[in-house]
């Protein structure tokens, strides 16, 4: 199956903090698009940047990370792209022996892939979505969501006086509810 891949840029960025039990936090800051969807295009990762340095904090340019688009997954973008803020989702690892040490693993567009990836314990954040993901985005979901059709639900009627002819047992004689 083809996967579509987006060359990002993703920054991350340290805030320092005045607390008891950490000295900092990480988090992911932004994410940019660097160039154009392809289909099965190889995009190599480069080496991380720092961008700037203060009492404030310090950011990180992680360049050339790769948004993987798969058809299996248009649901959870259409999910995310039909949101009122859409979301780029950012899946990061912590790594002392590593400069700098918070960095990014899997980027996504997809709701469901994000929650898959928290629901195994990931540290997932999301960040703003970019204009320019966001229009690279929808014609992908144009494409290839396709809504389930709904299903009529049939409710149990309690009063129903053919309910045993559709295989639903009435209660045996004698017997009551607690």
């Amino acid at each position: 199956m083809p996967v579509t891949r987006i060359p990002v840029d993703v920054v991350m960025e340290r805030i320092p903090l005045v607390n008891r039990w950490a000295s900092e936090r990480w988090q992911p800051a932004t994410v940019v698009a660097v160039g154009v969807p392809s289909v099965d295009a190889d995009i190599v990762a480069g080496r991380p940047q720092l961008l700037s340095q203060s009492d404030e904090g310090t950011q990180w340019c992680f360049p050339r990370c790769a948004i993987e688009l798969h058809p299996t997954e248009a649901e959870g973008y259409y999910l995310n792209i039909s949101a009122p803020q859409p979301r780029v989702f950012v899946m990061w690892r912590f790594d002392d022996k590593a400069t700098p040490p918070a960095r990014p693993v899997v980027v996504t567009l997809s709701y469901n892939e994000a929650a898959r990836m928290m629901d195994g314990g990931e540290q997932v954040d999301g960040v703003a979505m970019p204009p320019a993901l966001e229009a690279m985005l929808a014609p992908y979901v144009d494409v290839h969501y396709k809504p389930e059709p709904r299903k009529k639900n049939r409710r149990n009627d309690p009063l129903d006086h053919d309910a045993h002819r559709r295989g639903r047992s009435e209660p045996s004689n004698g017997s009551s509810r607690s």
